[in-house]
């Protein structure tokens, strides 16, 4: 398995796309970097935010999760509780090739900042926004800024395409538009 380079990214995303909308360049101009970089690709938060709350009182079940443990944002700069957690979704869409597994990684800003970002593997013939998940490890409120750079994804490609992909077993989460939340 080898990590696929910028060039690789940007034909993958212009010619198949593989990512929607596409962004050729690192952008910084007084924001959290984000597109294309040398093996990776800094997707951007979507101003779309569910941060946990316990109003309710209820308890956070994956097999019967309670959308109201969430309350809903759309703002450009999302406040998180201290030691909270909220989820968001990249504004970009994401398409893998069937011999493509995608590892995300959090960026070095929110990381140095006690925020850290969680994303499973986007697995072979998966497509969607990506489900971001967002936790502030601080004492304090910690800002999350939306339309800029919150993760870095890296393609790594496989010997050979896989025989199943996760389009072929119908996975759950296929397709999905918006924040997700868990499904079982």
């Amino acid at each position: 398995m080898s990590i696929l380079s910028d060039k690789w990214i940007r034909e993958a995303a212009l010619n198949q796309g593989m990512i929607e909308p596409f962004v050729e360049a690192q952008r910084r101009d007084g924001c959290i970097s984000y597109g294309l970089s040398s093996y990776g690709y800094d997707a951007r938060v979507a101003p779309e935010f569910k941060i946990f709350t316990n109003i309710d009182s209820t308890t956070v079940d994956p097999k019967a999760f309670d959308p109201k443990n969430f309350v809903d944002r759309e703002t450009d700069v999302c406040i998180i509780p201290p030691n909270s957690f909220a989820l968001a979704r990249t504004v970009e869409y994401f398409r893998i090739p069937r011999d493509v597994l995608v590892i995300c990684l959090g960026k070095s800003t929110y990381a140095r900042c006690g925020i850290i970002v969680n994303v499973t593997p986007l697995e072979p013939g998966w497509e969607g926004h990506v489900t971001l998940e967002f936790s502030n490890t601080t004492p304090l409120p910690a800002k999350i800024y939306a339309n800029e750079g919150a993760c870095q994804f890296l393609f790594l490609q496989g010997n050979e395409p896989c025989e199943t992909s996760y389009a072929d077993r119908a996975g759950k989460y296929m397709g999905q538009k918006g924040v997700t939340l868990p499904k079982l």
